[in-house]
């Protein structure tokens, strides 16, 4: 099991404030919310990171799954806190080798994600992170590509959780779900 280390250890920032809300993006009636003002921010990235690692410290994990692309920016920084390696779960077509691929539903399009089928051996306990849980699309679609790797997602862990869009319960009960922020 991973400890967060104490030094690391700062005040919790209010986040909501460092988030920006854009209607109408990137389609009418959508409302975007930025995380840029976060990320911008040492002391509420710092925070955010910290959170979010001290909710699975005690977990028994093996890696963390990170969605691309900002799912990346929080994924490998809470492992390097849980001192975990990195499994990045990209769009298709970025990856360089033998991939596993899963296509999923935005609340806007269509997509496909895609992890290296070595990227996850069977048994691994696994962690995914990302920003956001809205529809559940792309959680749902990275936990397909783990389970056919024989890996296990045992916990989502994301900054923000989107309560209207319902992803939660697309998640199921299996894995534990955490999110610093419910809007």
């Amino acid at each position: 099991m991973a400890e967060v280390s104490p030094e690391r250890a700062n005040p919790p920032v209010e986040l909501r404030t460092f988030i920006r809300d854009i209607p109408d993006y990137p389609r009418e009636g959508v409302l975007f919310r930025d995380i840029t003002p976060l990320l911008g921010s040492a002391a509420a990235f710092r925070s955010a990171c910290d959170q979010l690692a001290e909710r699975f410290a005690s977990s028994d994990l093996d890696a963390v799954a990170t969605i691309e692309s900002r799912g990346f920016t929080f994924g490998a920084v809470i492992a390097y806190q849980l001192g975990l390696g990195v499994v990045p779960v990209r769009k298709a077509g970025k990856l360089p080798w033998a991939t596993l691929s899963a296509s999923y539903s935005l609340e806007y399009g269509e997509a496909v994600l895609e992890v290296h089928r070595d990227a996850i051996p069977p048994g691994a306990r696994v962690l995914v992170v990302d920003d956001l849980l809205a529809t559940g699309g792309t959680a749902v679609a990275t936990r397909k590509l783990i389970t056919e790797l024989q890996g296990e997602v045992v916990a989502f862990g994301f900054l923000i959780e989107l309560l209207e869009l319902g992803g939660r319960a697309r998640l199921g009960e299996t894995a534990r779900v955490e999110a610093l922020l419910s809007l």
